[in-house]
């Protein structure tokens, strides 16, 4: 096992780890509960902490984590409603619409 990187809380630290296993990188989350002593530690060492079991999988899971941290930024228009949609979503909010093919991915 080798440790990956750490989490500002842990709801973060489960989606991560949730993440990454789905995209094939078995992953774990420590110090589930270390949150609780924060003041008798110093509070970085009370984080939550990702683990990846195989460490040959460091440097993909490495990229995985900041795709997931850093979503495309895109602009596109609805082709149901013409709402101007901004952001990493791939469907309308307003009508449900999913992205055109041609749009920016």
């Amino acid at each position: 096992m080798k440790r990956l990187t750490t989490a500002p809380n842990i709801a973060i630290a489960t989606l991560w780890a949730d993440m990454l296993t789905s995209a094939g990188v078995k992953s774990t989350v420590q110090r589930y509960f270390a949150s609780s002593i924060a003041g008798e530690i110093p509070p970085d060492q009370a984080l939550p902490e990702i683990w990846i079991e195989d460490a040959e999988q460091y440097d993909a899971a490495r990229r995985l984590l900041e795709e997931l941290r850093h979503p495309p930024r895109r602009r596109w228009v609805c082709p149901g409603c013409r709402e101007a949609i901004d952001g990493p979503f791939e469907q309308c909010w307003n009508c449900g619409a999913n992205m055109p093919e041609g749009a920016p991915r």
